[in-house]
């Protein structure tokens, strides 16, 4: 660890975000920039509640002034309304991320969280000691798309710094480095991508220093460290940031538009429009079965929806490739990593596209799964990756007994867009969310057969 460096805590920029809310943003910003959402947080480990001490640090973390150190200003006193895309920030992201359109940094750069408008933040007492939380944050898609990631980080540090002491700092950053080698000298290519659930913002700077330090002493494996998922952590440590698109997309469209079967459709379509063909062009097949997204995107795409002037001599437009073509490759967030592994080389044999594309696993992974689904993914024709989130940044044992402290599993999920309810359909239906009777309809409509897959336990899917 950099003794110099002060002991962090809370949201440090408005870059203190995963990548995929921004390159979200941007699309939105083109395409949906008047459309009305509200998104909704869910506990989905209920006995692991917070004490009303560490949701009054949270609501002042949100909401009152704190002093917060920052990689550009030092320490200042900030409100999360005050945070934003300093110059040297926004020149960052026009050479790291060059296809993030410069009318979308320009927004960004004169964004502004305004929470007291947007975010609401009750605390509900289920015993004399701990409670429930009603997160609710509504306001316009582009408005409020940024809140999520810092939102759900902020309780994961309240209910360890208030509620669950019993651990340490210490071996952290080690640990870290430990994992970093073993991936690296496995050959894996992977990014940490950690920090929706991290323990809190200390334990990701640790964490990273470890990885960084593993890249640094494995040059010569065969694995590599491509980067991390939090634009922040990207730009104070010289990393690759690392993302594209998350389920969000595909369900505000599908609620805004009030049809789940041409959701897909539209979402691809406009990415690509959006970026281009082959820019950030891996696709997030489960958010209603990647069944039916295969369904799609074996579909051919219009050329004039992407350069706007490719017609025939009759004034038709013609067809281009299809979306599996366009796209490099896939993620795999949800049911069982093997058997999608299958799923795809059939699909991609039935398109009779090369091998070589791409897959991202980001679902429950730790060392062992990853060199398993490495092996496997490279047999059937693939290049593996893999998006390894709260294996590394909330992997903490007890101080007391020495098991396993385990982290909290929390989400904060789009729950409509236009007055219409957005639900998810995953490839595990432990992982469905939304309001029940809308997601029956989206069930009907889709054709959706659910599958439950065991290693999806919530409380032992990081082991």
């Amino acid at each position: 660890m950099d003794s110099s460096r002060p002991i962090s805590e809370g949201v440090l920029s408005v870059l203190d975000t995963d990548l995929y809310k921004l390159t979200m943003q941007c699309a939105v910003l083109q395409f949906f920039p008047k459309t009305d959402v509200t998104y909704k947080f869910t506990n989905r480990t209920p006995d692991m509640r917070l004490s009303h001490e560490a949701f009054l640090w949270v609501q002042s973390q949100v909401r009152s002034r704190r002093s917060k150190p920052s990689g550009e200003y030092g320490l200042m006193d900030v409100e999360l309304k005050d945070l934003f895309l300093s110059s040297e920030e926004h020149d960052w992201l026009k050479t790291k991320c060059p296809y993030l359109k410069p009318d979308y940094l320009e927004f960004l750069h004169h964004f502004r969280f305004n929470p007291s408008q947007h975010v609401t933040l009750e605390y509900v007492a289920v015993s004399e000691t701990h409670g429930d939380i009603n997160l609710l944050v509504k306001g316009l898609w582009v408005d409020t798309i940024l809140y999520e990631i810092p939102l759900l980080a902020l309780v994961s540090e309240a209910y360890f710094k208030f509620c669950d002491r019993d651990w340490s700092y210490e071996g952290q950053e080690k640990n870290a480095y430990e994992k970093g080698v073993k991936l690296l000298k496995g050959g894996c290519v992977f990014s940490e991508f950690g920090t929706r659930r991290r323990r809190d913002t200390e334990t990701q700077h640790r964490v990273i220093q470890g990885l960084k330090r593993a890249a640094q002493d494995c040059q010569d494996c065969s694995g590599k460290l491509t980067g991390t998922s939090n634009v922040y952590f990207a730009k104070q440590y010289d990393l690759q940031p690392i993302g594209t698109m998350a389920h969000e997309w595909f369900m505000g469209i599908a609620a805004s538009e009030n049809d789940y079967e041409d959701a897909t459709r539209t979402g691809l379509r406009n990415w690509t429009k959006c970026f281009g063909k082959g820019v950030l062009a891996v696709a997030l097949t489960d958010t209603f079965g990647t069944p039916a997204f295969l369904r799609v995107f074996k579909e051919s795409i219009s050329e004039d929806l992407i350069d706007g002037d490719a017609f025939d001599t009759d004034g038709a437009a013609q067809k281009g490739p299809t979306y599996a073509e366009v796209f490099t490759g896939v993620r795999q967030d949800s049911g069982d990593p093997l058997e999608y592994v299958e799923t795809m080389r059939k699909f991609y044999e039935s398109m009779n596209l090369p091998n070589g594309r791409t897959i991202v696993f980001s679902d429950s992974l730790n060392v062992d799964r990853c060199i398993e689904y490495k092996t496997n993914a490279e047999q059937a024709g693939f290049k593996p990756t893999f998006g390894i989130g709260t294996f590394l940044t909330n992997d903490f044992k007890s101080l007391r007994s020495g098991s396993k402290s385990v982290p909290l599993n929390i989400v904060i999920k789009l729950s409509s867009a236009e007055g219409h309810p957005a639900v998810k359909l995953s490839d595990d239906v432990g992982k469905n969310m939304g309001d029940q009777e809308e997601v029956e309809k989206a069930k009907k409509q889709l054709g959706y057969i659910g599958k439950h897959w065991e290693g999806g336990n919530e409380k032992s899917r990081w082991d």
